[in-house]
């Protein structure tokens, strides 16, 4: 049935891989940067002695860990789905990517379960500074589990550091650090985890909002420190992002310039190249039939300067025909074209809210309730926590599918990277229990956060013990 749709088994392990991944990162970037606000909210009630700030790292912990766990259950799953559709390419990357994999698990992955641990359960039975030095821990090694995985995804955009065995037929290291240190991880890095604390901020001030709104009176003072702490994450953290995103634009040209040409369908090379905000294209993507056009702006991202050359998709299509051989060596052009400017225009608009929001609670004011304004502002605070969830989906969707035909870059194409063993209904049978598991996760993932959300600030007052310290069971602070 499959074949006659013309969907063959790698085609349909593609969409396995992307809708498992994309899938698994609506977590990352929440756990990411939600664990370092909630560090720096208990470090604020460390030193002020405010127990508002109390109350927000008990609120948003218990969010955290939700979100945490969530995404360890998802990302189980991205093993069986490698070692079962991808073996072939599991056989040529696996002496690269050993190293940083196993110190993610072993070091960073450590390091967050470990002092989680500690953290859930030491409220009380720790010395406060401890207890607050775990939560950083744990922060810690989110960010280098984060560069782990993104220093072993960074080589299939550039691969570096290795050799070709032809006996084997498969890449072997040859240079740890240069893996560690490629150019494309070192801006990847920095861009990754600026839309983590993006996507973080926007959750922390879209909850707040909402108790300020919908609970006017209550936890009042809190709830405005969040909401300041969340927006000025999400602005300050869109600034990166646009830094970052140009030094990575700059990058990405040098190291995969029809990812680039693909990005703005540019198809003929140009000087200056112009970016464009708009365009109609044929439905194959093949050519483009109109595009309301910025003069330069291309040129500037993929250059630096606003005159210079970038060469265009049939320029590059036949370079690489002449150094790989015959083949199709463009991706898909009009994802990799919409995907990029909703990536950027999505993570846009979330700073603009972020910034609504700030101003609506400017010198002290408060949204009033029954406003026709303040509908407008909680239509908005519903979309902001999901505008840079989006926008890093694009992101990876663009990454990924603007690498295409290669699976690794110069190196192995997707075609070939397949298990040869593995059938369409296989792949099909697995992709549809994954959907139908992730569907029930995204049920009970929604559900809690919208439940514990609403719940509002906990009480924080502690209550005498009725039994010695040392004989209390182990309790769950939350």
């Amino acid at each position: 049935m499959w074949g006659a749709l013309g969907m063959d088994a790698t085609e349909l392990a593609r969409w396995q891989f992307g809708i498992t991944t994309v899938y698994h990162f609506l977590f990352v970037p929440i756990t990411i940067g939600l664990s370092f606000l909630v560090a720096g909210m208990q470090t604020a009630w460390m030193r002020t002695g405010d127990d508002k700030w109390l109350k927000l790292t008990k609120f948003y912990g218990k969010l955290f860990l939700i979100n945490f766990a969530m995404g360890v259950v998802t990302g189980i799953v991205q093993e069986f789905q490698f070692g079962m559709n991808w073996s072939v390419y599991s056989r040529f990357v696996g002496d690269i990517f050993g190293a940083p994999l196993a110190m993610e698990a072993l070091l960073a992955f450590f390091l967050e379960s470990t002092f989680l641990g500690l953290w859930i359960f030491g409220w009380e039975r720790l010395p406060k500074k401890i207890h607050l030095a775990c939560i950083w821990i744990v922060a810690i090694g989110t960010v280098l589990s984060a560069a782990f995985i993104l220093a072993a995804n960074s080589w299939m955009q550039h691969p570096v550091g290795y050799k070709i065995n032809p006996e084997r037929g498969r890449a072997e290291l040859t240079d740890f650090m240069a893996v560690l240190t490629n150019k494309v991880a070192l801006i990847t890095i920095p861009h990754t985890i600026a839309g983590a604390f993006m996507t973080a901020g926007a959750l922390v001030a879209a909850v707040a909002m909402w108790h300020l709104v919908r609970r006017p009176g209550k936890d009042t003072a809190a709830f405005r420190g969040a909401v300041k702490l969340g927006s000025w994450t999400t602005l300050i953290s869109m600034a990166a992002l646009l830094v970052t995103g140009d030094i990575q634009g700059k990058i990405m040209t040098e190291v995969q310039p029809m990812k680039m040409a693909a990005a703005e369908a540019l198809y003929q090379t140009e000087q200056p190249a112009p970016f464009s905000l708009f365009t109609i294209g044929t439905l194959d993507g093949s050519r483009p039939v109109w595009s309301l056009d910025v003069p330069g702006v291309l040129s500037f991202l993929a250059t630096g300067s606003f005159d210079g050359r970038v060469q265009g998709i049939n320029d590059l299509q036949a370079a690489y025909v002449q150094q790989f051989g015959p083949g199709r060596y463009m991706p898909n052009i009009p994802v990799t074209y919409w995907t990029f400017r909703l990536m950027i225009g999505t993570g846009v608009v979330a700073a603009i809210l972020a910034l609504w929001a700030l101003w609506s609670i400017r010198k002290g004011r408060a949204p009033e309730p029954g406003r026709r304004s303040t509908r407008f502002l909680m239509w908005g605070m519903i979309a902001l926590p999901l505008l840079p969830l989006a926008a890093n989906s694009f992101g990876w969707i663009f990454t990924e599918m603007g690498r295409q035909p290669w699976i690794v870059f110069s190196q192995m194409k997707t075609a070939v990277a397949a298990s040869p063993a593995v059938s369409s209904g296989d792949v099909i049978t697995s992709l549809i229990v994954y959907t139908l598991l992730y569907g029930a996760l995204a049920v009970v993932e929604v559900g809690l956060l919208l439940h514990f959300a609403r719940a509002g600030l906990p009480d924080v007052s502690s209550p005498a013990p009725t039994e010695p310290d040392e004989d209390r069971p182990l309790a769950f602070a939350y």
